[in-house]
């Protein structure tokens, strides 16, 4: 009886959804990328190298490898559409430009604990072409013994040598992209993927040694029912995944035109939306795995779900993570790095990052730099998103503010957060109840101060 209440989602009324329901950040960053500006240049990005040149503590790395053969229709990340791979070798040399000049600045040889692979579809590039970029980067930094190097996958297109080589080169985390398996979703979106094509894949990485696999799912797209969804979610607990992602669907058309093309009376909206994540959470909750932060579950003895349990949680622009890098470098078309208390992002035009490392300079095209104020913030909003708690007694510690005193302006919003039985505020820490943890990012935006700037347009996704 006791695990049938754990498992049971917490109640939603159409009310309360209508009033919580709203465009949010997802918090990436704070401040979020909206309020980065061309201010913040290549100078200022040079300035914070110098610095963090000092420090002996090991990097975080991530690299965008932005091409993909073809667009699916739900996809808001920056990529660049191509079905000629030839054009892959000119970035890979650009990108190899943007590496070394970034090392000059550091000195070669600085530790790595954290080094991933985003796209686009980073199996794009041939296995010969992954070997070569991580030939450079064993170049010019030192690998920590423990250290995570992760790469996502498409199992359309990649290859058993794609595998092969991936482990040849010590990558130890697999994130592969699924979405849905229902053919009518795929179709709509534009991605047809068979299950068996998926299978055959994480059968493969399982026999050359891949023991850390996450699979990506993506809720709110168009034509999924909470009973097709419940099958796609139990077709992935049967390839055993340690980990799993379960996003919300973004749909910003007004960012994304060919978000367009999607049948807008086929998306899942309000409580047909919310329905979804909570069949899926509760079929994964009942395979075993532990939810993690605002939409990620791992197997109990997944990293992950220990530091979580632990409150050692943390995230950062590749993700949930348990690396506390001093610093995170971003390489590659509209990487975004944070370091040195500011966020740094690379040209988001493939011309112009090519033309920028052409002539010398480092491809920073706008970036952020953070106030004390935005440190306090950012971290009561990460600790949130990440963890479910915020201790006041170690935002003190930390920053020598009292959190009652600091939100002041904030403790009535929170208070109405609290009749509405999200959050449990007590002298020693803000706590997530259950029904809390389906609406983190609405609980986070109490504390964003630049929420309050009035914007002609939406800017964020809907927080369900």
């Amino acid at each position: 009886m006791l695990a049938a209440m754990a498992l049971a989602p917490p109640v939603v009324d159409a009310a309360l959804l209508h009033r919580y329901d709203r465009p949010g950040p997802r918090y990436t960053s704070y401040p979020t990328a909206l309020e980065f500006h061309g201010g913040v240049n290549e100078a200022a990005y040079l300035t914070a190298l110098r610095q963090l040149a000092t420090s002996n503590e090991a990097l975080s790395l991530y690299t965008h490898l932005p091409f993909c053969h073809a667009r699916c229709l739900y996809c808001a990340c920056n990529v660049v559409i191509s079905p000629r791979p030839e054009v892959a070798e000119p970035y890979l040399e650009r990108l190899t430009r943007e590496i070394r000049l970034v090392v000059r600045q550091l000195s070669e040889g600085k530790r790595v604990q954290q080094l991933h692979f985003g796209g686009g579809t980073p199996t794009y590039f041939t296995p010969q072409q992954l070997k070569q970029l991580m030939a450079v980067y064993r170049e010019q930094f030192i690998f920590t013994d423990d250290a995570e190097i992760a790469i996502e996958l498409d199992p359309r297109v990649t290859s058993a040598a794609h595998l092969e080589t991936l482990a040849e080169e010590g990558f130890n985390r697999l994130s592969v992209g699924v979405q849905d398996f229902d053919p009518q979703v795929q179709a709509a979106i534009a991605r047809q993927q068979p299950f068996a094509a998926t299978q055959a894949l994480l059968q493969e990485a399982r026999r050359l040694g891949f023991n850390s696999i996450n699979c990506d799912l993506i809720y709110g797209l168009p034509y999924q029912t909470p009973t097709s969804f419940a099958d796609t979610t139990q077709q992935v607990i049967a390839l055993k995944p340690e980990r799993l992602a379960i996003y919300s669907f973004a749909y910003v058309p007004w960012l994304h035109p060919h978000q367009q093309r999607l049948p807008p009376q086929a998306l899942p909206q309000g409580q047909a939306k919310l329905e979804l994540l909570a069949t899926a959470r509760e079929k994964l909750l009942a395979a075993g795995y532990q939810d993690i932060g605002m939409d990620h579950f791992a197997l109990p003895d997944d990293e992950l779900a220990l530091a979580q349990r632990q409150g050692r949680l943390t995230r950062n622009f590749m993700g949930y993570t348990t690396a506390k890098a001093a610093a995170l470098l971003g390489f590659g078309l509209t990487a975004i790095g944070s370091l040195a208390g500011g966020f740094f992002q690379n040209q988001k035009k493939l011309s112009r990052y090519h033309r920028a490392l052409d002539e010398g300079c480092l491809p920073i095209e706008r970036g952020y730099l953070l106030t004390p104020d935005d440190l306090i913030r950012g971290h009561v909003i990460r600790e949130w998103m990440c963890n479910f708690k915020v201790d006041k007694g170690e935002l003190t510690r930390r920053y020598g503010i009292c959190f009652d005193d600091y939100f002041a302006e904030e403790l009535d919003h929170l208070a109405q957060l609290e009749g509405e039985g999200f959050v449990v505020n007590t002298p020693e820490a803000l706590t997530a109840t259950p029904l809390g943890r389906l609406f983190p990012r609405n609980v986070a935006m109490v504390f964003d101060k630049y929420l309050r700037a009035k914007r002609s347009q939406p800017s964020f996704s809907r927080t369900v």
